[in-house]
Formats: C-alpha cells, structure tokens, sequence
C-alpha cells in the first residue's frame, strides 16, 4: 500500500467535522468548507499569532499555518473529550422519551480525557500536513490568559450559538484578543425591523437538530454584544442576506402556512410568526481590541 493509499485508510476509518485537503489527492470527508469564510472572512494572517477556539479537526488552525501565521494554538475541549457516540445514543433516548438531554452530562459521562476521542482527526491532519499547530487542550472560558497569552487574531468560528452565556464568552475572547477576533455564528434577521438587537433563544434540537445550541442574535444585537464585552469597533465582513432574499423566503414561508405547513421549514432556515418573519443565516464580524 503507497503512502497515499495508507493516509486515505486512516481518514476513512474516523468520522471528520471538516473538510481538509492533506495533500497526495486525500481530502477528509467533512463538511463542506464554507468558501465565503476562507476568502473574503479572514483577515490577514501572514506573521501574526493567532488562537483558533473549538479548533476541532483544525481546518482554520492548519489554514492560518498555510496563509504564514507565526504562531498558531488550537484550542478546544467539548469536541476533543466528548464520546460523541455515548453522547448521541443519549439524546436519541431521550427524544424517545419526549424530554429534553441534561447538558452538563455531555462533560460529566461522556467526556474521554484519557484517549481524546474527538482529537484523533486532527491528529492525523496535524502529522499528515508537518503541521506546526499547537493543540491545547481546555476550555477559553477557564484557561488563564496569562498563561495561554494574548493573540493578534483570535478565530471563533461557529462557537457562539453553542454557549449559554453568550456575553462573558465574547468577555473572554475579548481578553484573549491583542488585535481582532473573527467571530461567525449563526444569525437571524428580522424581516420589517432592521436593526432590531434581538436574541432568539433555541429550545432542545429546533437548530440544526443539535441540542447544544442556545442563542441566535442578530446582527444588531451581536455588534452590540461585542461593544458590550470591551471591543472598540465592529466590522461586518459577511452577511445578512439581501432585503430581496429575506423578502422571498418570508413569501414562501406565508405560502407553506396557507397551505398548513409548519411554522419551521424543513431546513430549519426560517420563521414566522404572527407578522413577523425571521429569516436565519450565517454572519462573519471583526471585532477589534
């Protein structure tokens, strides 16, 4: 078996979040990558340090490695400990008894420290790439940034909706940043009331089927919160959508009543209720130190 042969057996025996190109034609088979994010979301990353929080398989930390970052921490906790398995196999029986997953579970009864069950894709990644990247294991809400230091570009990449405590989390990264944080999250706007600082709370899996995502804002409300946690500007780099895209799908959602459908597209995408429609997407800031 050659080299490339090899590498493509062991990234086909784990399950990946990302999608990575580790070279040989091998490409891990994760998400598709968001390509809005990698070529207009980023800023310039070439000398500088950078901490990408919930690193998980690495495709922002190996990408801030390619683009000529001097340094580059990953950081993650919840999707390195976790037995995503264990942990899904509880959610499932819990949906089958009609009740909500207790959450602090997922740390308490699944979490692996001792063989890091969620790491092992980026340990292939980081070894097939010579990567220099350093893995840090912990939580950015407990770390010391003393110890851990502060960083010229702080990535927080689709973190923010997994978090119950929205505001001391950007506090956090707001420590940790000696430059700009690129935050991404998801988002909804409020179709009719631009502007509006509002947060949508998700109960149980009614965001992307995940029962550990909290808190939607807006963008209003995130530039907000930002501000609020010691940032001195803030910069829209990616979304809304377009007043014509909101417009339409507030259209066909009207339609899918008339017709009696559900107050939640199929996808998730979408809401109304009563006059109001809210129309979800994915939103890109700098926030600025």
């Amino acid at each position: 078996m050659n080299d490339a042969s090899s590498l493509q057996a062991e990234v086909a025996a784990l399950d990946w979040y990302h999608s990575i190109d580790l070279g040989e034609g091998v490409v891990t088979p994760g998400t598709p990558r968001n390509a809005a994010l990698l070529e207009r979301g980023l800023p310039d990353l070439a000398g500088r340090s950078v901490l990408d929080i919930g690193a998980w398989d690495g495709l922002y930390s190996f990408e801030a490695e390619r683009r000529g970052a001097r340094r580059v921490v990953a950081l993650d906790h919840y999707a390195w400990l976790v037995d995503f398995d264990a942990r899904n196999r509880y959610w499932a029986e819990c949906e089958a008894g009609g009740v909500l997953p207790d959450p602090r579970k997922d740390l308490a009864e699944f979490a692996r420290p001792e063989t890091l069950p969620g790491r092992r894709g980026f340990d292939l990644a980081r070894r097939a790439l010579g990567s220099g990247v350093e893995p840090v294991v912990g939580d950015f809400m407990e770390v010391d940034p003393a110890q851990l230091g502060r960083f010229e570009v702080v990535l927080f990449l689709g973190v923010l909706y997994h978090l119950r405590d929205p505001l001391p989390a950007l506090e956090r990264v707001h420590d940790l940043t000696d430059g700009v944080a690129v935050i991404e999250t998801e988002a909804i706007e409020v179709l009719g009331a631009p502007g509006s600082s509002i947060l949508d709370f998700t109960e149980g899996d009614q965001l992307r089927h995940d029962h550990t995502n909290w808190f939607v804002p807006t963008r209003a409300a995130l530039h907000a919160m930002c501000r609020a946690a010691g940032f001195a500007r803030v910069e829209t780099r990616l979304g809304p959508p377009s007043a014509a895209r909101q417009l339409r799908g507030a259209l066909g959602r009207a339609r899918n009543q008339l017709r009696g459908g559900r107050w939640w597209t199929a996808d998730g995408r979408g809401a109304a209720v009563g006059d109001i429609a809210l129309q979800r997407y994915r939103v890109t800031v700098h926030a600025f130190s």
